[in-house]
């Protein structure tokens, strides 16, 4: 757990820039339910780190302006009953979260028409429809 969290071939966001707090998980456990503190919460200070070129740092706090508070990134695991399996599925989370806010934006759409034959079946495909419902009526319209 001491190394950093590798989120693509070329970031990976040191250890010492990550925060992990524990605290008891809510939910049914046994006798160590009172005890353990299995829950964990994972934070990384987004706007803040050295370690995310600028470019990326920008793409990502508009992409997770949402989740941001501070420009601290949280991320909490408690589905697991022991403590190192939340870990784990945090650091996890953590790392797709921040993968798919720094990936690079889809290219634009280039606007296209319907082909004459997609006209054809729609238009068909309607008629068919207002034929059934015709058919339904008990009136005999």
């Amino acid at each position: 757990m001491d190394d950093g969290l590798r989120i693509s071939d070329r970031w990976v966001v040191p250890a010492a820039e990550l925060r992990e707090r524990f605290s008891r998980s809510s939910g049914p456990g046994g006798q160590g339910v009172n005890t353990t503190d299995s829950r964990v919460e994972l934070s990384f200070d987004l706007a803040a780190s050295p370690s995310l070129p600028e470019p990326l740092r920008a793409r990502a706090l508009d992409r997770l302006s949402g989740r941001l508070v501070d420009g601290v990134v949280t991320v909490a695991a408690s589905e697991h009953r022991a403590q190192l399996a939340n870990r784990e599925a945090a650091r996890e989370r953590l790392a797709a979260m921040l993968r798919e806010a720094i990936a690079p934006p889809p290219p634009p759409r280039r606007p296209t028409r319907p082909s004459r034959g997609a006209k054809e079946r729609r238009l068909a495909d309607k008629k068919r429809q207002s034929q059934r419902k015709r058919d339904r009526r008990a009136d005999g319209d």
